[in-house]
C-alpha cells in the first residue's frame, strides 16, 4: 500500500484544491472545489483512498482476467468443474462484457447478461449457475486488487423455471426389475449391462461413479466410493469432496451385486463398462426395447431421490453424496453405526413395497 507524502495545494487560478500522487507508475489527479481547510481535507481524503485500495487507474479488460481465473480453477477444482464455467463464459459472459475494464463493471453489466441468457430459455439452475460465475470472478478481482465492485443486486428474473427432470414411473421400474433382455440387431437378447441399470436405481449413484465401481471398494455390506470415471474416460475423485462417502446396501442392491459378482468376480471392474457414452446408448436401447419412457442416466439416480424422498432427508443426502463427509474411509469408518444399516434396511423396503405390489 502506498503512503501519501504531500498534501492538496490550493489552485487560485481554478478556485479548488489539487493533489497529485503516484502508484505503481501510475500517476493521478484528485480534486476539490470546496474552499478552506474542508477541501484540503476532502482531496486528500480522496487521493488516501486511491492509494489504499490498491485500485490502479489501467487494470486488465475482463477477457484477460478471466483466464488467471479460469488458470486459478484448473489447479484448485476438477475438470468437471471448470469445464461448465468455461463453457458458460465463452457462451454468454465474454461476448457481454469480455471487452470491458474490470474496475468499470456495475451490477447492471451482470443482471443484462443474466437476463439474456434467461430471454434464451435458459432453466432457473443455469442462471443460478451463471450468476455464481459472476460473483465468484469479482471476488477474485477484489481479491487481486483490480477491483473494488461487489454485486449486491443481481437478481435471478422471477419467471425463470427449474428445469423438469424426469424418473422412471413405477410400470417401467417393474419392467426394469422383470425383464432382463434386449434387442440386438432386431433379435431379443440378454442385455449385459441389466445389472449396472437396476444398481444405479437402487443406490443412487453417478454413472460416472458406477464406472469407477471396483470390487475392492465393497467390503462386506459396505460400499467406499472414492473415484468417478468421467465422460472423457479420466479418472477423478468424484464431482465433489462429498462424493468420497460411504453406504450399506439394501437387501435388493446387495441380490443385484452379487448377480453381477458371478458375471464380472474375476475382473478388477464391478460392471465393466466401456464408456459413459456406450452405456448410456445400451440403455436407451434397453428402454426402446421394453417401450419404457427414455430418462437419462443421471434421472436414474433422480429415479432412487424420487423413491427414497420419504426418509429422512439427511439420510437421502449421505447416501447420494450431498452432505458433508470425512475426509477418508479410515475416518469415516468410525461413524458407520446402526444408523446406516437402517437406513438400508428402509430403503430395501420402500424398494420392495415399490417392486412387489400388493395385489
Amino acid at each position: 500500500m502506498s503512503k501519501r507524502t504531500n498534501t492538496a495545494q490550493w489552485e487560485e487560478k481554478y478556485q479548488r484544491w489539487r493533489i497529485a500522487v503516484q502508484k505503481d507508475g501510475v500517476r493521478k489527479q484528485f480534486y476539490s472545489s470546496t474552499p478552506g481547510r474542508t477541501g484540503q481535507r476532502e482531496a486528500n481524503r480522496k487521493a488516501d483512498s486511491w492509494l489504499e485500495d490498491g485500485i490502479g487507474v489501467k487494470v486488465g479488460r475482463v477477457e484477460d482476467v478471466y483466464k488467471l481465473w479460469l488458470d486459478g480453477l484448473k489447479l484448485t477444482t476438477s475438470e468437471g468443474n471448470w469445464e461448465p464455467v468455461e463453457s458458460r463464459w465463452r457462451v454468454w459472459v465474454l461476448p457481454a462484457i469480455g471487452k470491458k475494464r474490470v474496475n468499470t463493471l456495475t451490477d447492471a453489466d451482470l443482471q443484462a447478461i443474466i437476463n439474456k441468457a434467461h430471454a434464451a430459455g435458459r432453466s432457473r439452475k443455469t442462471l443460478q449457475l451463471l450468476a455464481g460465475d459472476l460473483r465468484a470472478f469479482c471476488k477474485y478481482c477484489r481479491k487481486s486488487k483490480l477491483s473494488t465492485f461487489l454485486p449486491e443486486d443481481v437478481q435471478i428474473p422471477a419467471g425463470a423455471r427449474l428445469k423438469g427432470k424426469k424418473v422412471l414411473q413405477p410400470d417401467d421400474l417393474l419392467k426394469l426389475f422383470s425383464i432382463d433382455t434386449t434387442l440386438y440387431r432386431g433379435k431379443r437378447v440378454h442385455d449385459d449391462y441389466i445389472h449396472a441399470y437396476r444398481f444405479e436405481v437402487l443406490t443412487g449413484l453417478r454413472p460416472g461413479e458406477l464406472l469407477g465401481l471396483r470390487w475392492a471398494d465393497i467390503k462386506g455390506d459396505t460400499v467406499n466410493l472414492s473415484r468417478s470415471i468421467n465422460v472423457k474416460g479420466r479418472e477423478t475423485h468424484g464431482k465433489n469432496e462429498n462424493a468420497v462417502r460411504s453406504f450399506v446396501l439394501s437387501d435388493v442392491a446387495r441380490a443385484v451385486l452379487e448377480a453381477q459378482r458371478a458375471i464380472t468376480g474375476h475382473c478388477e471392474s464391478v460392471f465393466c463398462l466401456e464408456t459413459e457414452r456406450r452405456y448410456y446408448k445400451r440403455w436407451k436401447v434397453f428402454c426402446t426395447a421394453n417401450e419404457m419412457e427414455p430418462v437419462s442416466l443421471y434421472e436414474l439416480r433422480h429415479t432412487f431421490v424420487s423413491v427414497v424422498k420419504t426418509l429422512p432427508a439427511g439420510e437421502v443426502k449421505e447416501l447420494v453424496g450431498h452432505s458433508e463427509d470425512m475426509d477418508t474411509f479410515g475416518i469415516y469408518s468410525h461413524a458407520l453405526t446402526g444408523e446406516d444399516i437402517a437406513t438400508a434396511q428402509a430403503v430395501n423396503a420402500t424398494f420392495l413395497k415399490l417392486l412387489k405390489p400388493e395385489k
